[in-house]
């Protein structure tokens, strides 16, 4: 049989657990509450008051402006010394300090007589209240053109435009061609134009001159 040994008493660890975790909680509370105490008369014993802040008041700045200065003034010219030794010859001058009351007064000539102006071109206008009428109409106008012979055999045909201006008395002036065709049926269209007269154009009841413009035509007759 195997022999069992007892154990020391100083060697078992779980004799007296019990009592030592007991005290060690009573020990533990004990100490909270003394710390608990301690605490709560040292917090009420002293007050801690914050510092009252000290408020500062911000002047305004004002903003320093410069001032340009003006550019000093320009320094006077120096004056320029004449020398004392000039000679100024006075020259005499020659004055006739009598006078006769016989004698007729000398008149300046009298002033050139301006030239008349030349009378002003009449004015011509283009519409007026009353245009020129072509007398006999373009019957006898397209009557008066000649065909040229050049233009004939070369079979040119077209329409010349003729412009002039009808005078006071139904006379055309100034007769020239704005758009032509050639073959000599411009100079045709102008002598056609120069036989032709109109009834002068009136504005305001009185005759004036009246710019116009007529188309002259050119046509062969078909054979």
């Amino acid at each position: 049989m195997p022999i069992i040994e007892n154990k020391k008493p100083k060697a078992d660890l779980r004799r007296g657990y019990r009592v030592r975790l007991e005290i060690g909680l009573v020990l533990a509370l004990l100490i909270l509450l003394v710390l608990f105490n301690v605490h709560l008369n040292y917090k009420n014993s002293k007050n801690f008051t914050a510092p009252k802040q000290e408020t500062v008041q911000m002047k305004k700045v004002r903003e320093t402006k410069i001032h340009k200065k003006p550019p000093p003034p320009p320094a006077p010219k120096v004056p320029v010394a004449v020398p004392n030794d000039a000679v100024i010859n006075d020259k005499p001058i020659g004055l006739n300090s009598e006078l006769n009351m016989n004698q007729p007064m000398k008149m300046p000539p009298p002033p050139p007589k301006e030239k008349k102006q030349k009378k002003q071109k009449q004015s011509v206008f283009v519409v007026v209240e009353n245009m020129p009428k072509l007398k006999g109409g373009m019957k006898a106008l397209q009557a008066n053109v000649k065909y040229p012979e050049l233009a004939r055999k070369a079979g040119i045909e077209g329409t010349v435009y003729v412009q002039f201006v009808v005078n006071k008395k139904g006379v055309p002036t100034n007769i020239h061609v704005v758009r032509g065709i050639g073959g000599g049926c411009d100079q045709a269209a102008i002598n056609a134009i120069k036989k032709a007269r109109f009834t002068p154009g009136m504005q305001r009841g009185r005759p004036v001159s009246v710019r116009m413009s007529i188309p002259v035509r050119f046509q062969l007759q078909n054979q």
